[in-house]
């Protein structure tokens, strides 16, 4: 990680588009607000870089130099995030092909093909020229490569892109017979006798009604996989000029849950994660909680940052409301307490011109401290100051995992059935909402992942199951843990071709069930689902409906109430005998059907509850509980009120409140205000 006193605090700053009058009112006001780090040069390659074979580093060093001279630790990026025009101008192949085949010409920001042999050789370098000059300066803490990749489009199509394909295919392959196996091209006559043959999957070709409508889903998927592939290799070169002259900590700012690019894939090349935070809604607190769990899980539960987000607003949707008072610290704490080890905006000076000149920023364009905005940004600081260093490096001790898994996210959304509209991440944010309202302690993680430390994992739409997946699953059960998964998942293998076996193909043996058969349906269309036990529920079922033929000694949880299936069950737990060291038997549930909130929230906290990990706020409505373990042992417990209600708790442990000093007792009645905040240093 960067070597930053307590937890960074600052963000991406663009000097270079305003004078130096400018400059000295920014960093009085950076004092002001305790702004301890700086991003800089993120766009600014035009600048450093002002034709082929001109360097011009007058300008970066003076922004540098005074970043420094303030006493700021500096995030250096190496410019490469937006192609300069003479790029394009001299070379005008770096410039992408569209999924429709439209040749672009330069504009916007994205605008650069990863197979370019001049762009990958320009951006390699700069991105020299900028660690050569800089890495030596005792300021620079961190690496800051391109910038947000694929934002504006991801992936090409252009003839190079063809011929990096066909290379990455023959690496992956060997010979296309074995290709030709894995496609499954026998089907309509794609038996390929040439590699020369094989062209990009696109609209032009393979596709018959947009990216997710694909006559060969195994073409599509490989080129998902070699677009990441191609992305991480143009990261990876950049980060090797870097490396001939320094070994600061180096990264690049991901978006999230972001289908075009796998970051699982790029994770092991990552130094330390980074991501930017723009949730679409304030009211659904969970989502950028599972996306702060999703980048501490890309380098095994280890700290990240938060390398963007806004003070105010956003400006690139149609409608972008203002963050209401309380809420930008809230999210701050929020990314805290799920592993960043900083707290960084976009931007600090309001942009003067072009699409993000409304975006929000810690000063406006006017430059005033007297805004709500900069009183908040203000006020975050000095809480940061108080608390950062028992925080920084911390780590969240879950005992909970919910897996991840891009392949499957590709490989449901572009099959043919049984229902198109079942979307992945908002099937996988579900199962985290339920879990993050019971209160779990939660790891999101890869299917690659060691699980050998969680009581309970959650796997849904687990549709592509590849390698020892299964059996690491079950060794879960074996040691007396839980496993819950269920519809459309054990459905086709690595290469998208569908099991020669029952549904669900190599996780039946795990779940003890057979899917007879699957229906579907519209959103609104919902069959009750009936759950039997002291506590008797029926809930909707919607969209998936399999059913479910269990093998001998599984369990019937819930039955459909409705249809010709009425009375077949639809949610069931098969128990694995305890062995070995075991506390307990093994438990592995099926969902047949997405159950509304309600049913899975019932689900998932009968399976916590099990385990004794349901949280001790699970009861109150928007009360958040995170906790990171610092390197030294101490424990911080992070309590976030999300409600729009006040609330009155006991609290669940004693210790003492960082933020206020206030001592507080286990047991003692705490009253939490709407975006209210404790952070809880444990005796």
């Amino acid at each position: 990680m960067p070597a930053t006193p307590g937890l960074a605090f600052g963000g991406d700053y663009n000097p270079e588009q305003w004078g130096k009058d400018v400059w000295d009112a920014d960093y009085e006001a950076f004092d002001a607000a305790r702004i301890t780090t700086v991003t800089l040069g993120v766009f600014i390659w035009s600048l450093t870089q002002p034709a082929e074979d001109t360097f011009d580093f007058t300008v970066l060093d003076e922004i540098v130099q005074r970043a420094a001279d303030e006493g700021r630790t500096i995030c250096l990026a190496t410019g490469t995030g937006a192609l300069s025009p003479w790029i394009a101008r001299a070379h005008p192949e770096v410039t992408r092909v569209d999924f429709e085949g439209r040749k672009h010409r330069y504009g916007q920001r994205h605008n650069a093909c990863w197979s370019s042999p001049h762009f990958r050789r320009l951006a390699v370098g700069i991105a020299g020229k900028v660690a050569e000059r800089y890495a030596d300066h005792p300021a620079v803490v961190a690496w800051h490569i391109g910038n947000e990749y694929g934002g504006d489009g991801g992936a090409c199509y252009c003839d190079l892109c063809a011929a990096e394909f066909r290379l990455w295919l023959q690496q992956c392959y060997g010979t296309l017979d074995e290709l030709n196996e894995a496609w499954n091209t026998t089907f309509w006559s794609h038996r390929f006798g040439d590699w020369d043959e094989i062209v990009p999957p696109s609209a032009l070709t393979e596709h018959w009604k947009g990216r997710g409508y694909t006559a060969f889903q195994g073409i599509t998927l490989d080129y998902y996989r070699f677009t990441t592939d191609n992305a991480i290799r143009q990261y990876n070169e950049e980060k090797a000029a870097i490396r001939q002259f320094s070994d600061l900590p180096a990264t690049t700012n991901f978006m999230g849950f972001f289908q075009p690019l796998d970051y699982h894939r790029w994770a092991p090349h990552l130094d330390f994660a980074s991501w930017d935070n723009y949730p679409p809604r304030s009211d659904e607190p969970w989502r950028t909680a599972l996306t702060h769990d999703l980048m501490r899980g890309l380098k095994d539960g280890a700290p990240f940052w938060l390398m963007e987000q806004t003070p105010t607003v956003t400006a690139s949707r149609d409608v972008n409301p203002v963050r209401r008072p309380g809420i930008m610290r809230l999210w701050s704490w929020q990314a805290v307490a799920h592993g960043s080890d900083s707290v960084l905006y976009f931007q600090m000076r309001q942009s003067r011109g072009a699409c993000e000149m409304t975006h929000g920023a810690v000063l406006d364009h006017s430059g005033r401290l007297d805004t709500r905005a900069f009183r908040e940004v203000a006020g975050l600081g000095a809480e940061l100051e108080r608390a950062g260093e028992a925080l920084r490096g911390g780590r969240t001790p879950a005992r909970v995992a919910l897996l991840v898994d891009w392949d499957s996210w590709w490989a449901v959304e572009m099959a043919d059935g049984p229902n198109r509209l079942v979307k992945y991440a908002p099937t996988v944010l579900e199962w985290g909402r339920a879990l993050w309202e019971a209160g779990a302690q939660l790891d999101v993680v890869p299917v690659t992942a060691d699980l050998g430390g969680y009581d309970v994992v959650a796997a849904p739409l687990l549709h592509l199951v590849a390698g020892d997946l299964p059996e690491r699953l079950a060794a879960v059960t074996a040691r007396g843990g839980t496993v819950v998964t269920g519809y459309l998942s054990g459905r086709v293998d690595e290469d998208d071709r569908r099991f020669l076996a029952d549904v669900p193909g190599p996780l039946a043996d795990l779940v003890g069930v057979r899917v007879t058969e699957t229906d579907a349906a519209e959103p609104e269309v919902g069959n009750p689902v009936a759950f039997d036990g002291d506590a008797p529920l029926e809930v909707p079922g919607r969209m998936i409906f399999e059913l479910l033929e269990p093998h001998p000694g599984t369990e019937v949880v819930a039955r459909y109430g409705a249809d010709f299936y009425a009375g077949v069950p639809a949610v069931t737990r098969r128990r694995t005998p305890a062995t070995g060291d075991a506390a307990g038997d093994g438990e592995a549930w099926y969902l047949g059907t997405q159950l509304d909130q309600p049913g899975l929230a019932h689900v998932l906290r009968r399976v916590l509850a099990r385990h004794d990990l349901l949280g001790p706020y699970a009861d109150v409505p928007g009360l958040e509980l995170a906790t990171r373990v610092a390197p030294s042992g101490g424990q911080v417990d992070l309590l976030l009120h999300h409600g729009t209600e006040a609330v009155t708790v006991a609290l669940h442990a004693s210790g003492t409140d960082l933020i206020t000093g206030r001592r507080l007792l286990a047991g003692e009645e705490l009253r939490l205000e709407p975006t209210d905040v404790v952070v809880l240093a444990l005796s």
